[in-house]
């Protein structure tokens, strides 16, 4: 069966495979992400049904307008990813600038709620789908220095897990960590080790059918892909 599923930050890194990964398995991708120019080339790669917007989750209104197209257009999704998120430059908590500091909550977890509050009610309604909100290693434990980026994950663990309590039953909320890939977001934080870790072509071929593979049952459950 063919599912529609909604992913937010599909320019690069995971979205991006992710984007691709589903797609190859016939599957129809709704994507945003804030980047036009990377957009354009993914609507020239991947055609309709497939459908991409240019869209900053952090910003309310434009998700709100993104939420009423792809509605009127499409059915409810049953797969939503949030997947859009950014990390800080490496620097002890008070020396993180707040513009960074809040640019990061905006993104990580506002935007993740603005997702959920345009897109879930359609789904509640329906009573059937999952939302994966991608948490990280760092939303159950903690480093030095990426402490903006720990407490969005540690907050996306605990806003999804009560989330799962809200839900009807056929639904699932589901904190996801996608576990340690190598894209452009880890070089920021471990620097030329990143190359260590595993590349996100492997990463994808596990996590698309893991994430297909997703069930009611799995509702609040912090999971990771191994």
């Amino acid at each position: 069966m063919s599912k529609l599923i909604l992913i937010t930050g599909i320019s690069k890194g995971l979205g991006y495979a992710m984007t691709e990964g589903f797609i190859q398995q016939g599957h129809t991708v709704i994507g945003c992400a804030r980047s036009s120019d990377a957009l354009e080339k993914i609507c020239h790669k991947f055609s309709a049904p497939n459908d991409f917007t240019s869209v900053d989750v952090a910003n309310e209104q434009l998700v709100k307008k993104w939420a009423q197209d792809v509605l009127q257009k499409y059915e409810p999704p049953d797969i939503v990813i949030n997947n859009a998120a950014i990390t800080n430059y490496l620097a002890p908590l008070w020396e993180i600038p707040s513009e960074e500091f809040s640019d990061l909550i905006d993104i990580n977890i506002k935007g993740v709620a603005n997702i959920i509050r345009h897109f879930v009610p359609a789904m509640v309604k329906n009573k059937r789908g999952i939302i994966v909100n991608f948490s990280s290693g760092w939303g159950r434990s903690t480093s030095a220095q990426v402490a903006p980026y720990c407490a969005s994950k540690w907050a996306i663990e605990g806003l999804t897990r009560s989330l799962a309590q809200e839900l009807p039953n056929g639904m699932a909320a589901i904190p996801l960590n996608p576990g340690i890939i190598h894209t452009d977001m880890l070089s920021i934080s471990f620097g030329e080790e990143a190359a260590n870790y595993t590349p996100v072509s492997d990463w994808v071929l596990k996590a698309v059918p893991f994430i297909l593979n997703l069930k009611p049952k799995d509702n609040g459950i912090p999971l990771t892909i191994h």
